[in-house]
């Protein structure tokens, strides 16, 4: 079973290493469209089953850096990419580089680009117990991939997403009504098994 989070212990300032595990430009398995996806380094939910285990750890892979911010908004200024997605790692404990990140994209590019994110935290529970950065992050998003993966609810046949437990959640709907709202280009079947692998995040 994943870790709980503890929402007094959990936060990015006393974690995040602001470590980079991979940047991938021009990917179409991470979100709707082309999109460049920017993987953080670690996570504590530490799910049994999770294909990127070696993210687990703050310190994995390199420093982000003002030269790779750069490299991510000139990819993404082009037309054909349709936005943003930021994995891990865990993107609610690495949130100086998400946030960084995301207020660079909606100052140079404003809206034009959506921004997808995957997280082991619920909604709801972002909601209650979100440190203000976390909210921050939450509510300059478009979609959100919630909750931990769970490898007895592991399912191929799910759209952006490994396991039934998990939502994609639009997330504008959802904060104006209080409560998760599905994203509505949600599918009844999902893409192939091949792509669906890459959703087991946490």
């Amino acid at each position: 079973m994943p870790r709980i989070p503890d929402p007094a212990t959990w936060r990015s300032e006393r974690v995040s290493q602001a470590h980079i595990a991979d940047y991938k430009p021009f990917s179409m398995v991470d979100g709707e469209g082309v999109r460049c996806s920017l993987y953080v380094s670690g996570c504590l939910f530490a799910c049994e089953g999770c294909f990127n285990e070696a993210a687990w750890s703050f310190r994995y892979g390199t420093p982000y850096d003002e030269a790779l911010e750069d490299r991510i908004v000139a990819d993404l200024g082009n037309s054909y990419v349709q936005g943003l997605s930021l994995l891990g790692g865990e993107p609610f404990l690495n949130t100086g580089v998400a946030l960084r990140l995301l207020e660079r994209v909606r100052a140079d590019l404003g809206s034009a680009k959506d921004v997808w994110c995957w997280t082991g935290y619920r909604f709801e529970d972002l909601l209650e117990t979100g440190s203000p950065d976390q909210l921050a992050l939450l509510r300059g998003l478009d979609v959100l991939v919630d909750g931990p993966f769970e490898l007895a609810s592991r399912d191929l046949t799910l759209q952006f997403r490994g396991s039934s437990n998990q939502r994609v959640l639009d997330v504008p709907a959802s904060l104006s009504d209080g409560r998760a709202v599905e994203w509505a280009g949600l599918r009844a079947q999902g893409p192939a098994p091949e792509q669906i692998d890459r959703r087991q995040l946490i």
